[in-house]
């Protein structure tokens, strides 16, 4: 079995030389020099491997197989897309992989700060109010913190402290949220004191997309919130009073806020202005057009067309280049990811454990869903990125800090 983990490295280490290959030789630079930094990323895959190997040689380790194969994909998109960045994100996947490694390591104390749920949610509140005073706008959305030379998007960290809160809440008032005490014809309530926390989340994701114009944050907020408590309590009320107040305040806000609006527009008619407002998406609908079913080649497309492609639209790139067949490998890597983090979750025998495993995978599944849905015009745009492949820090550094987190709790309780 241990011989089958180190053979899941072939294919991702192949694939990153031969993507750095077809790169440097079409743009005719193809040297020793360029396979430099491929080799030591390479190296640092097998690496972290074989340290997972050892160290948690009971754990899923098809979950880090799974993300090394993201992370190879990512860094030729990257080299495709914009070369100067290449080694940035280069060092990103590796410092993620080193925090994976250290999040394992540490991951007995990590998951003792569940005994303090709200910790976990005011440090999440903490770091989404630094956006409303700290934040700077850029592209629209005004979710980012810039210290010096680094962009800091505190969104992808205040997630975690959120599913981290809501594991350790729901678990600790199951009960009480199961049973209503409280209710008015057929709806039914626990005490304000238990529901409070909800409501404020709740907020705070609406906060997020009228205040800060970040509709992808507010979704995936949203979303974790209503299908982990649907999860913990199986109540199915606390989905419906979800809904109807989240179509309440999108439709005020709608009505009252310019940039709503104008996000409403360009989702149900970006044709009538193709070349403005509406350039993005209309762009990445004949990247998916053109590429067809098999894909022009890798580095035989136009995606560059697309502003801003290698962040909120670098699906759209590879479903131009590698066609549908592409695409449906990469959503069924997806896919597998969140079926081995639900694996974990069944074997975890404490409660708050067994929903943080749960917590993680969905919302990397669910933040998958809503980004591609934003470049298909299935769901107005949204400013979050694609797990493990669009370029950035705090994506990619959140990203492994949830799989190591998920790694540490498929060894857990075994």
């Amino acid at each position: 079995m241990t011989k089958s983990y180190y053979f899941t490295l072939i294919f991702p280490i192949l694939l990153l030389f031969l993507g750095t290959s077809i790169i440097g030789t079409k743009h005719n630079n193809l040297s020793q020099e360029t396979f430099i930094p491929v080799a030591i990323l390479s190296i640092l895959f097998i690496a972290v491997q074989i340290f997972s190997i050892k160290f948690r040689a009971k754990a899923d380790q098809y979950l880090l197989s799974i993300v090394i194969f993201l992370s190879s994909l990512s860094a030729i998109m990257i080299l495709r897309l914009k070369p100067d960045l290449f080694m940035h994100q280069l060092i990103w996947i590796g410092i993620g992989l080193i925090i994976f490694a250290t999040v394992v390591f540490f991951a007995d104390k990590l998951l003792d700060l569940l005994d303090y749920p709200y910790v976990l949610g005011i440090g999440a509140l903490i770091i989404i109010c630094s956006v409303l005073i700290f934040g700077t706008d850029i592209n629209g959305n005004r979710n980012w913190i810039i210290l010096g030379p680094i962009q800091v998007q505190p969104s992808e960290f205040a997630k975690l402290f959120i599913i981290a809160f809501l594991s350790s809440f729901l678990s600790e008032n199951k009960n009480v949220l199961t049973l209503p005490s409280r209710g008015w014809k057929f709806l039914h309530f626990p005490p304000f004191r238990f529901l409070a926390p909800l409501l404020l989340i709740w907020s705070v994701a609406m906060l997020m997309f009228v205040s800060l114009r970040d509709l992808g944050s507010a979704l995936l907020f949203f979303g974790i919130v209503i299908i982990m408590t649907y999860v913990a309590t199986g109540k199915k009320i606390y989905v419906f009073l979800a809904l109807f107040f989240f179509s309440l305040s999108s439709y005020l806000s709608y009505l009252f806020f310019e940039h709503v609006r104008t996000r409403v527009a360009i989702w149900l008619h970006p044709w009538n202005d193709p070349m403005g407002s509406a350039y993005q998406i209309v762009q990445s609908l004949f990247a998916f057009s053109y590429g067809g079913i098999f894909g022009t080649g890798f580095s035989f497309g136009f995606p560059l067309l697309i502003p801003e492609v290698h962040t909120d639209f670098i699906f759209a790139a590879i479903g131009e280049e590698f066609g549908l067949i592409g695409v449906s490998f990469l959503l069924l890597a997806y896919l597998l990811l969140f079926m081995r983090g639900v694996k974990t979750a069944f074997f975890c025998k404490n409660e708050k454990y067994k929903l943080l495993a749960f917590g993680l995978s969905i919302t990397m599944l669910l933040q998958t869903f809503i980004i591609l849905a934003g470049v298909t015009k299935l769901l107005p745009l949204t400013g979050i990125t694609l797990p493990f492949i669009s370029y950035g820090g705090s994506s990619m550094i959140s990203s492994f800090i949830s799989l190591g987190l998920l790694f540490a709790l498929s060894t857990k309780e075994r």
